[in-house]
């Protein structure tokens, strides 16, 4: 069979295929990109508003515990010293607790423990 000048050959055929899926990695690749860059941003956002949050709840807690120690004080006619001083106790001990349960918590927690097995049976 012979081949005319308007057909092209296969080698072309193969290259012009190969190009085309070269252009389409790079189409998706760069959609990629922006939808990342996209998504990050609004990621960043959130983080933003999460943080601004946090700041306000903050300073809503530290009132709230003003709040607690001065009517602490003034319901049983202590000095205001001292209904700090209950409310800074209270939260020490509550500290205390919270920081105690994490540290067991931690202890507890078995890095891999199947992956690190397999690896121990896979090089014996």
């Amino acid at each position: 069979m012979a081949q005319t000048a308007s057909e092209p050959s296969v080698g072309g055929l193969i290259r012009n295929a190969l190009d085309d899926v070269r252009d389409l990695f790079r189409e998706e690749l760069a959609l990629a990109r922006a939808e990342l860059r996209q998504e990050l941003s609004k990621l960043t956002a959130g983080a933003v508003r999460f943080g601004g949050a946090a700041v306000a709840l903050w300073f809503a807690a530290m009132f709230l515990f003003v709040t607690i120690a001065l009517g602490l004080a003034a319901l049983l006619a202590w000095p205001a010293w001292a209904g700090f001083g209950v409310v800074t106790l209270l939260l020490a001990i509550a500290g205390a607790v919270m920081a105690m349960a994490g540290r067991r918590a931690i202890r507890e927690v078995r890095p891999m423990p199947r992956t690190v097995e397999t690896v121990k049976e896979n090089f014996r």
